[in-house]
């Protein structure tokens, strides 16, 4: 059965929001959504600030919290959630966040703008200052969500095993354990990475546009996960800082092909913080093995 893309161009949201029920979210700071953004749209920036624990009552609070924002900006079911961001290469994915937790909620109609607000003013498309008071809905409780989250301890259930591809999607400071995150070299507790942990930066399932960064075919995605071993078919365990750059790549990966993703929210920001939870703080540097003649010598 062929599935609706979450990707929505500027000019297919445009329609959209002539013809049908839709709530345009953005993402960004306030400040920037004063400055201009999508006539109608509403400003949601905890999308991107919320920092989540994977505990039960931690996890109970994110969906509570969500439902009752969701809810606030006029989600009732019946409308389409569209969410965007500056461009998908300089808000750390913070619009693929929303798509993330929309999906993990069950919500059944969810858009990201390809290309976020960059795209639609190169489209010649308008932008309004003015603000916009939201119309409240009762977020529909009750929804089957899809099984996309990870607690930290069903990633520590995973570490050794064979079965599971862990990814972590960072930038290359925080990868080598130079810095532990975005937010500052010393802003979390331990550096370092996920024992067995692969690593492609999450910049890498983009590529430039006509109007900006955009995502890449679904072959070219699959393409950069080859070169880490990482298949289609294979379970993937995604990871970042707080989870917003590993949903850019949970919607690559998804809009891919890949079968089996999900996502460890809590990321680096929580894991960090647990001195009982194993890390990797070594280098990580390529060892090559020894050559056929110089085992034979």
């Amino acid at each position: 059965m062929a599935t609706t893309p979450v990707l929505i161009s500027p000019a297919e949201l445009q329609t959209m929001m002539a013809t049908e029920p839709v709530v345009v979210i953005d993402t960004r700071d306030p400040e920037a959504y004063a400055t201009g953004h999508l006539p109608g749209a509403v400003n949601l920036r905890e999308i991107f600030t919320y920092l989540a624990t994977s505990t039960a009552e931690g996890l109970q609070a994110l969906k509570s919290t969500f439902a009752a924002h969701f809810g606030a900006v006029g989600l009732s079911g019946a409308e389409t959630a569209v969410f965007y961001e500056d461009a998908l290469n300089n808000g750390y994915g913070q619009s693929c966040r929303g798509y993330f937790l929309l999906t993990w909620l069950g919500y059944p109609k969810i858009r990201v703008l390809d290309g976020g607000i960059s795209a639609w003013k190169a489209d010649g498309l308008p932008t309004s200052t003015e603000a916009v008071t939201p119309k409240p809905a009762t977020f529909p409780a009750g929804l089957a969500g899809a099984d996309v989250m990870l607690t930290k301890d069903d990633v520590k259930a995973a570490l050794g095993r064979s079965d599971v591809t862990l990814l972590d999607v960072r930038d290359v400071d925080e990868w080598t354990g130079e810095s532990s995150s975005p937010y500052g070299r010393d802003f979390a507790p331990r550096k370092g990475r996920l024992p067995g942990a692969k690593w492609i930066e999450w910049y890498r399932f983009m590529k430039p546009g006509p109007h900006g960064p955009q995502f890449k075919s679904p072959l070219e995605v699959q393409a950069e996960c080859a070169t880490a071993g990482i298949a289609p078919d294979d379970t993937v365990y995604l990871y970042c800082f707080k989870g917003a750059r590993a949903s850019n790549t949970f919607l690559a990966l998804k809009q891919a092909g890949f079968s089996d993703v999900r996502m460890y929210f809590g990321s680096w920001n929580e894991w960090s913080r647990d001195p009982s939870l194993p890390i990797d703080a070594t280098p990580p540097l390529v060892t090559k093995a020894p050559s056929a003649m110089a085992m034979a010598a």
